[in-house]
């Protein structure tokens, strides 16, 4: 299996002194998901928690909702590098019987970027008409502002590869009082979210009704769509939502905020889940 991280020689300018020294970078590799031994879609990921990763994918993707619809996550013993070993880059999820398989249209041998996740399929109509909980998401966490204010340095603690390579997003789950649950990397943010998402599913935990989703990037409609298929109420980001993650935010009951640092950040949809001050007037015009 490919490494998490790998050596490479480099040249490191400094104050105008040049050195040469080995530099610790992330690993990248491509991963192949298949269902029922049918190639699905193809993500370049750090190597790790390839099962959950393919899990957490069907669950964003509406094929899945429960572990019991899974009957077994291999990787493929067919999938060899020129020597013949395996170079465990691919993984089949065989469904529980009596579980649909992806439709046709769904089945995309493409090439899927680690920024963007499956590009061009952002629709409201789609998570709408895929989503096995009800819409829009009713409950969750009552949230205190500095509750969220603390949650990117506890991710940002876990962070363990991050640290060594500076090269990796990251999401966390927490509770909704700020205790970390589980936290993922990943140089794709949209792999880290869908690595917590199949790690919860594992544990038979979905929906997270209760849990808080932490995204160390933007907010991307991809991101939210995540969110609101694994159950998740809250989704908060250091960065920039897109315009669309906020419409299916509105749309689909769940909280976002956006450019979470320090104690600011902007609520974009679902303010009534935090406990806040009576905004102030605005200035008149």
């Amino acid at each position: 299996m490919g490494r998490v991280t790998e050596r490479r020689r480099t040249v490191r300018v400094r104050n105008g002194a040049v050195s040469e020294r080995a530099d610790t970078l992330v690993g990248e590799e491509p991963l192949e998901i298949r269902v029922n031994g049918r190639p699905l879609a193809v993500t370049m990921r750090t190597p790790g928690d390839d099962f959950a990763l393919a899990a957490g994918f069907l669950v964003s993707e509406g094929v899945i909702a429960g572990r019991a619809e899974v009957a077994r996550v291999t990787y493929c013993a067919g999938a060899a590098d020129d020597d013949g070993r395996n170079t465990y880059n691919v993984v089949d999820v065989r469904l529980a019987d009596g579980v649909a398989p992806p439709a046709a249209s769904l089945e995309r041998n493409v090439y899927t970027t680690s920024s963007c996740g499956v590009c061009g399929k952002a629709s409201l109509d789609a998570v709408r008409t895929t989503a096995r909980w009800p819409l829009p998401l009713a409950g969750g966490p009552r949230l205190a502002p500095e509750t969220l204010a603390a949650l990117p340095d506890r991710l940002r603690a876990a962070q363990r590869v991050f640290a060594r390579t500076g090269g990796l997003h990251a999401a966390g789950l927490f509770s909704g009082d700020g205790e970390l649950l589980d936290a993922r990397e990943d140089v794709g943010r949209h792999n880290a979210v869908d690595k917590l998402v199949g790690r919860a599913l594992e544990r038979g935990l979905l929906p997270l009704r209760d849990a808080v989703l932490l995204v160390s990037g933007r907010a991307s409609f991809e991101l939210a769509q995540k969110a609101v298929m694994a159950g998740v109420p809250v989704l908060a980001a250091v960065s920039a939502p897109s315009a669309l993650a906020v419409d299916l935010a509105q749309e689909a009951g769940l909280t976002l905020v956006g450019f979470l640092r320090g104690a600011s950040m902007n609520v974009y949809a679902g303010a009534e889940r935090l406990v806040l001050a009576a905004p102030a007037p605005a200035p008149a015009s």
